[in-house]
């Protein structure tokens, strides 16, 4: 235990995620060493960042407009549209090249253990972007556990009578890795999504 604001900056830097009390700690004394000028520019990106950064009207992603630059995009495809949990899934699958379309934030994914079910996320902004006739094909992309796929099963029984393509990211093997340290759902997975190779 340290004294006064020492302390209550390691407090207030372990409410965090991801921050456990001995990285609060090392923070914390690396911020008391660091140049006050440095320290200034933390001060003001934290500020700035909730002053200016919002979320997109339309998606749900993180945006310093009423649009994120993707839905304001005019060469993205606007007939797909991938569902995630979080803005920082957007990141991950724009990383990838592979996706053109649009996304859906739903921020977050049903755990009824966490007290989060259908109501708590934006499943109602997702069925009224759904109403045109624009988007054809819905691929959900919400994490591979337990509340990521009570999440895509509620949405693809929500979707499927729209007449929309429903797909579902596919799960298996990293690339890199081994049969033998491999869970038997992530092989089980490899084994349904198994594909033919061209010759």
């Amino acid at each position: 235990m340290y004294e006064g604001v020492v302390q209550d900056l390691i407090d207030e830097l372990g409410q965090l995620p991801g921050i456990g009390p001995k990285s609060a700690q090392r923070i914390a004394f690396h911020l008391l060493s660091a140049e006050a000028a440095d320290v200034q520019r933390l001060i003001t990106a934290l500020s700035e960042v909730k002053d200016k950064v919002t979320f997109c009207s339309t998606c749900g992603n993180v945006a310093q407009d009423t649009q994120c630059r993707i839905c304001a995009d005019p060469r993205r495809d606007t007939h797909a549209l991938c569902v995630v949990e979080e803005p920082k899934d957007v990141v991950a699958i724009e990383r990838t090249r592979e996706f053109k379309g649009r996304y859906h934030v739903l921020g977050g994914a049903i755990s009824p253990i966490d007290g989060i079910g259908p109501d708590q996320l934006r499943i109602a902004e997702l069925m009224r972007r759904l109403g045109g006739d624009e988007i054809t094909e819905v691929i959900i992309a919400t994490d591979p556990n337990i509340e990521g796929e009570a999440t895509a099963a509620y949405l693809a029984r929500q979707l499927r009578p729209l007449g929309l393509r429903v797909t579902r990211l596919a799960s298996g093997l990293p690339v890199g890795g081994d049969l033998e340290y491999a869970d038997e759902v992530t092989l089980g997975r490899a084994f349904e999504g198994r594909r033919l190779i061209d010759a």
